[in-house]
């Protein structure tokens, strides 16, 4: 059964190109040219991937992407006409995993969409009623399987990306995890901006609770990356 993707895209030409290198990638594309349809395909479709242009007309793509975060689980890639707005749209709290600027690499898209797919994602499966695989540090609690994240007793609503950096931390709770080690093992890739782990690792800390001065689960080794601060 193939992969589906959402393709949220207003740009005729645009669509097309998204389109035709997914589809060469093995997706059922499919292609809303506006936020509500978008949001409405993303409920109707639970796709593995949703391309989403940030200039949609109506509901803008910033929008679309809050609302479809509750309902789905796929990989995001955010796409931009203007390079220079990358790390302002990083520095949000969308839910994205990726971002593209316009005009789009089709070369560029193909390998950010292979390292996405590379990582190992679970998802909830209401009538196994197996074991899943749970990790405890102090009172923060990670249901992998279920994808679900608890701090204190009080759930964490983390993005994707955010819940596979933790992961990655908890399963090496002594490691010191390097910038570009993390690129490759939760993006997988050993290439590009390490500004991106920066800035997802700063929404991780804070959503458990880290402050400056007041760190409580991750922190920094200056000059050399992150690692789980142990249990108290």
């Amino acid at each position: 059964m193939p992969r589906c993707a959402v393709v949220i895209e207003d740009d005729v030409d645009t669509a097309s190109l998204l389109e035709t290198a997914l589809s060469s990638q093995g997706f059922d594309v499919r292609i809303a040219n506006d936020g509500q349809h978008g949001v409405s395909l993303v409920t109707e479709l639970a796709p593995d991937l949703v391309t989403l242009d940030v200039g949609l007309p109506g509901i803008d793509g910033l929008e679309v992407c809050r609302r479809i975060r509750p309902v789905t689980d796929a990989y995001v890639i955010m796409v931009t006409a203007q390079a220079d707005e990358i790390d302002r749209l990083i520095g949000l709290e969308t839910g994205a995993d990726d971002y593209l600027a316009k005009p789009i690499s089709v070369r560029e898209l193909k390998a950010r969409v292979n390292a996405m797919f590379r990582r190992p994602r679970r998802f909830v499966d209401v009538s196994d009623e197996g074991e899943h695989e749970v990790l405890r540090h102090g009172d923060l609690v990670v249901d992998v399987d279920a994808h679900r994240v608890t701090c204190g007793g009080a759930e964490v609503d983390l993005t994707p990306t955010e819940f596979d950096l933790l992961i990655t931390l908890m399963r090496a709770p002594s490691r010191v995890w390097s910038r570009n080690v993390l690129m490759q093992e939760v993006w997988g890739q050993s290439w590009g901006e390490t500004h991106h782990v920066e800035v997802h690792m700063g929404n991780l800390r804070r959503k458990l609770g880290d402050r400056r001065g007041q760190v409580r689960f991750v922190e920094t080794v200056r000059g050399v990356g992150y690692r789980l601060r142990a249990a108290s």
